[in-house]
C-alpha cells in the first residue's frame, strides 16, 4: 500500500501531475506577509518542504532570495529546472528537521502544503537554529472548501469512496502540531483561491494527491470513471471550478 512510503518519497511518481495541476498561492499572500510579518524585497526566505516550487515561484516574483529545501529528488529537479535562470533561487537538499543552512541566517520561513508531513518538535528546534531574532514562520495551505458547493462535495465523495489512503492522510486537521511549533500561538489570515479544468485538467488535479490511486493500484481505473461521471454531472461550458481558502498561520518561535 502506498501508505508505506516514506514521506520524503510519497510525491515521487506524480510529480508531472503536481507542476501541472495542483494550484499556486494567490497574491493577496504576499499582502498577509507584508503586512503581519515584514516581509521586503531584500529579505532572505528558507521556503522548507518547498516541492516543485509552487510558493517559490510567488516568493521569487516579489524578488526575494529564496532557499528552497527539498528532501524528494524529483520534486526538487523540477523546481530546479524551472528555476535554472533565476539567481535570487538556491536549491538545497534538506528536510525541515536538518535544512543544511546557516544559523541565523533567514530572514523568514514559509512552508506551502507540507508542515503536516514534518517532526514539529525538531522542526521547531531547527527553525529556531537558522532564523535571525524576531524572525517569523508562515505555514501555508491552499485547502478544498469541501462543501463550498455541489461540486465540491461530489469530488470529497469520489475520493472517501476510491481512495483508502485518503482517510489517514487527510490534513484537515493539523491544529496540534501547529501549536507544538508556535507554543506561544499564532495568528491566520484566510484567503480566497480558485482553479478551472477542464476533464483532462480535473483527473491531473486528482491523480497529483499522494494518496489517489495509482495506474496499478486496482481501483484506479473506477475512480477515474467516478471522475468522468463526476464532471458530466457538473461540467459549465466544458469546466468546473475548484475552491480554496489558502490558509497562513504565522507567528515568532
Amino acid at each position: 500500500m502506498d501508505m508505506i512510503r516514506k514521506p520524503t518519497e510519497r510525491f515521487s511518481d506524480r510529480v508531472d501531475d503536481y507542476v501541472k495541476y495542483r494550484p499556486g498561492y494567490p497574491p493577496a499572500v504576499l499582502d498577509c506577509l507584508r503586512v503581519h510579518c515584514g516581509l521586503v524585497a531584500t529579505a532572505v526566505i528558507a521556503d522548507i518542504g518547498s516541492g516543485t516550487g509552487k510558493l517559490t515561484q510567488l516568493l521569487l516574483d516579489n524578488g526575494n532570495r529564496v532557499y528552497a529545501v527539498e528532501p524528494n529528488d524529483p520534486m526538487r529537479l523540477a523546481a530546479e529546472i524551472l528555476f535554472a535562470q533565476n539567481p535570487h533561487f538556491i536549491s538545497s537538499k534538506g528536510t525541515a528537521e536538518q535544512t543544511t543552512l546557516s544559523d541565523h541566517s533567514i530572514d523568514l520561513i514559509t512552508v506551502g502544503q507540507a508542515f503536516h508531513w514534518f517532526d514539529a518538535a525538531k522542526t521547531r528546534i531547527e527553525f529556531q537554529r537558522i532564523l535571525k531574532p524576531e524572525a517569523f514562520v508562515a505555514l501555508i495551505w491552499n485547502t478544498r472548501k469541501v462543501d463550498g458547493t455541489p461540486f465540491m462535495q461530489a469530488f470529497e465523495n469520489v475520493l472517501r469512496a476510491y481512495s483508502p489512503d485518503y482517510k489517514i492522510v487527510h490534513h484537515s486537521h493539523n491544529d496540534h502540531k501547529i501549536n507544538e511549533l508556535f507554543t506561544t500561538g499564532c495568528q491566520t489570515c484566510t484567503l480566497s483561491n480558485q482553479q478551472d479544468f477542464d476533464f483532462a485538467g480535473l483527473k491531473g488535479r486528482a491523480l497529483s494527491s499522494s494518496y489517489a490511486p495509482a495506474p496499478d493500484n486496482p481501483q484506479h481505473i473506477p475512480f477515474v470513471k467516478a471522475l468522468q461521471t463526476l464532471f458530466n454531472e457538473f461540467e459549465q461550458n466544458g469546466r468546473i471550478y475548484f475552491d480554496y481558502a489558502t490558509q497562513v498561520f504565522y507567528g515568532r518561535l
